[in-house]
């Protein structure tokens, strides 16, 4: 069993439910296969052998029709109570890779493909049904049912019953060949499917871009390519499923008639009573119908595994190491930045390297140089979202005098507590559909419009209407203006650190001076102001 079914049969209570019903219905299966086996053997035989009516099978008949019943009951109720608890797993493990994802925080974020994310949250979880609502149970039927139609054979012909034990191996080890050979197309249909919601969601958010150039129609080319390559691994796929399902039905089928031949040649000679024989008929089959079945199912419950798998590398991603959890000093005085050296993998520079500053509540620091050079990154360790390789920052604190305290590490602040107390506003801020106003606000829920109005006055936006409409990322405005809205809510938090990567990049003479000034008066009002840029 590999890791992913292991990790997918313990992921908490729900699996460990769903496991225990799909073994009790497989008990409850098992045990209705031998009882209908052994009616019909009865009712045929008392029918042609004893001459008996229909008065006198009566209670067989009926008997075997309630059989039926249940076993049809049984069916329905298996896929029902599936259904839930394949619902009810989705939705923890839903809740734990978006938790995690949230906790990785935007760094990794920045690494990971949108697109990608999205399709394993939605269509790759959802692809779980086939696992639980098909696959887990019929591996339970395929475990018990097989052992429980031996061990009725074996009281009525021994030769039946080892045949039976011989062949029914030949099923799974042949399964598990078959898996082995769609492993590699199972992992690239799901690559390409990942590149193509990856791309399509690139192109939908840059559409109006893409138009304006006159590119849409070279990424609708690209587009096609991708979805060809999709609609390929697919077959692919499942023109192995076909020809599995035809390896096991003929395996199946060969072993059925082993056992009939058998039973034929001891009726024959006498060596076997009508009744036992004709029960050994009914019953043998009920012994590879789970595992054929359960080949059926293997290739329906894959795309799930597969996002499972994905999921988990998620939800296994280290996180940052967590300090001692301190509180934030109660009047942030500014930060010291002393030697920090950040070593990311991947790159064999180190950046940034030895960096030391010290920024006060009041004063406007600017960290220029190349790209490359770590600049972004010594934002992102002031945040706690890196550690540092070599070095630390201090977040100073001020006593009721006003005068410095010695300040307190990042490393051992409480993390969610410390960016409560501060601003930051990436290289391309991310806004929400929805007014202006309600992008503003994420700064400050309880923002009154005047404090709204104010801080887009305060970037150069007073022309832009507060309750003008959004679409996702802004779009409506231009780039320069998403940015100056991020600015803004910003600064309409009041925070007393406020942390800016670029914020004047691709903005006019007019809307930089307007940007630069709204920061001076926010330094004026006593934050401690730290931004990137290109040139002083």
């Amino acid at each position: 069993m590999s890791p992913a079914h292991r990790r997918l049969l313990a992921s908490g209570r729900v699996a460990s439910v769903a496991l225990a019903a799909a073994v009790l219905l497989g008990v409850a299966a098992a045990s209705l296969a031998v009882a209908q086996a052994w009616l019909l053997a009865r009712t045929i035989t008392g029918a042609f052998l004893d001459g008996a009516g229909v008065a006198a099978l009566a209670v067989p008949l009926a008997a075997l029709a309630l059989v039926l019943g249940a076993r049809a009951v049984l069916s329905w109720a298996a896929e029902v109570v599936a259904q839930r608890i394949s619902g009810a797993v989705k939705a923890e493990l839903r809740v734990r890779l978006l938790s995690r994802a949230v906790a990785l925080g935007p760094r990794w974020a920045a690494g990971q493909a949108s697109g990608e994310l999205v399709l394993l949250a939605t269509r790759g979880l959802d692809a779980l049904d086939g696992y639980y609502g098909r696959y887990l149970p019929q591996l339970a039927l395929g475990v018990v049912v097989p052992v429980a139609v031996v061990g009725c054979l074996l009281a009525v012909d021994v030769v039946a019953a080892i045949t039976v034990a011989l062949t029914v191996p030949l099923i799974p080890v042949f399964m598990a060949l078959i898996g082995r050979m769609s492993e590699a197309h199972r992992r690239r249909r799901w690559t390409a499917l990942s590149r193509l919601a990856h791309r399509f969601a690139d192109v939908v958010a840059g559409l109006p871009t893409l138009r304006a150039y006159g590119r849409a129609d070279a990424q609708v080319a690209i587009l096609r390519r991708i979805t060809d390559a999709y609609r390929t691994t697919t077959l692919a796929t499942l023109r192995i499923a076909f020809l599995s399902a035809l390896t096991l039905e003929l395996l199946a089928t060969i072993s059925v008639a082993l056992v009939a031949v058998g039973v034929g040649l001891r009726l024959a000679t006498g060596g076997m009573s009508l009744e036992a024989g004709l029960f050994v008929l009914v019953l043998a089959p009920e012994a590879y119908l789970p595992l054929r079945r359960l080949g059926a199912e293997l290739h329906a419950s894959e795309e799930g595994l597969t996002a499972a798998r994905e999921a988990f590398a998620v939800i296994d991603a280290p996180l940052a190491p967590v300090g001692a959890g301190l509180a934030p000093p109660e009047r942030v005085g500014g930060l010291a930045i002393e030697a920090v050296s950040v070593e990311q993998p991947g790159r064999d520079v180190v950046a940034p390297a030895s960096a030391s500053l010290v920024v006060r509540s009041g004063e406007v620091v600017a960290v220029t140089g190349a790209s490359g050079a770590g600049k972004s990154t010594l934002l992102a360790v002031v945040l706690g979202l890196l550690v540092p390789t070599s070095g630390r920052v201090r977040v100073l604190g001020l006593d009721r005098l006003g005068t410095d305290e010695p300040g307190v590490d990042v490393r051992d602040l409480d993390l969610d507590a410390w960016r409560s107390r501060v601003a930051w506003v990436p290289q391309a801020p991310w806004l929400f559909a929805g007014t202006v106003a309600d992008d503003v606000r994420l700064g400050a829920p309880d923002a009154s419009d005047a404090a709204v109005a104010e801080a887009l006055g305060a970037v150069g936006l007073a022309d832009v209407a507060s309750s003008l409409a959004l679409g996702e990322r802004g779009s409506g405005l231009s780039s320069g203006q998403r940015r100056r809205v991020g600015i803004a809510r910003a600064l309409v938090r009041h925070a007393p650190v406020l942390l800016l990567d670029e914020p004047t990049a691709g903005l006019d003479a007019g809307a930089e001076a307007s940007v630069m000034r709204a920061v001076r008066a926010a330094a004026d009002g006593g934050a401690a102001v730290l931004l990137v840029a290109h040139r002083p």
